[in-house]
């Protein structure tokens, strides 16, 4: 069976002409705008919008950066759930890419991860422009049960989600089948799941291209 057939295939690289439009889509100006820690300080719903989702340490900052091209547009940290507002950025004049709160363990008081994971859901459910959520996955992990959480949350809200495994360049090659399988085998009971998987890796560049021109094609 080739690869293309099977559930929830890998993306295939884009052609040349897709991979100069997300590129240029890139290299044009993205800016920061604005964090958010109520629903009432969201921008208006009048763009394009795609969000990152990811649990704490997954490497969401580090890829947002490098999809990006800036060096230091997303802070990385060490520490588990430092991101604790819905940061929103500009791409251009027709898309906002929003980096969402880790999820997860948080090095943080209860409450306040309490009222930030409320704030997820409602933002989640209830921004009409959100087209897609990319929900990163650890190559080296797969799919955990505080995945499997965010993921059903996506189903309920009925918002299209698409898995990006990170830190590729951390597992070898003939990880990959079993990374895939055990993927795929948690993917098939989520409805809202879009079915083709992203493998990235920021610090290599693998897939940065692929996942450009994925956010410049969703209309």
């Amino acid at each position: 069976m080739s690869e293309m057939r099977m559930p929830f295939p890998l993306a295939e690289d884009p052609d040349a002409a897709m991979r100069e439009v997300g590129r240029k889509l890139f290299a044009g100006e993205v800016e920061f705008l604005k964090g958010v820690v109520a629903m009432d300080g969201l921008p208006p719903d009048d763009r394009i919008e795609v969000c990152f989702a990811g649990r704490s340490n997954v490497g969401k900052s580090s890829l947002i950066n490098a999809v990006t091209g800036r060096k230091a547009l997303a802070r990385a940290s060490n520490t588990p759930g430092r991101t604790q507002e819905i940061n929103y950025f500009t791409v251009g004049d027709q898309r906002y890419l929003v980096d969402l709160p880790g999820y997860g363990f948080a090095n943080a008081p209860v409450q306040v991860v309490a009222k930030w994971q409320a704030l997820l859901k409602q933002y989640l459910s209830g921004r009409a422009s959100l087209r897609r959520a990319f929900v990163l996955v650890d190559s080296r992990h797969g799919i955990k049960p505080v995945d499997e959480e965010i993921m059903t949350l996506l189903d309920k809200s009925a918002v299209t989600f698409q898995v990006v495994l990170t830190k590729a360049d951390k597992i070898k090659p003939s990880q990959h089948d079993t990374l895939l399988e055990q993927v795929r085998s948690r993917l098939a009971k989520h409805p809202a799941a879009y079915p083709e998987l992203v493998l990235t890796s920021s610090e290599k560049g693998d897939g940065i291209a692929t996942l450009r021109s994925i956010i410049a094609g969703i209309a």
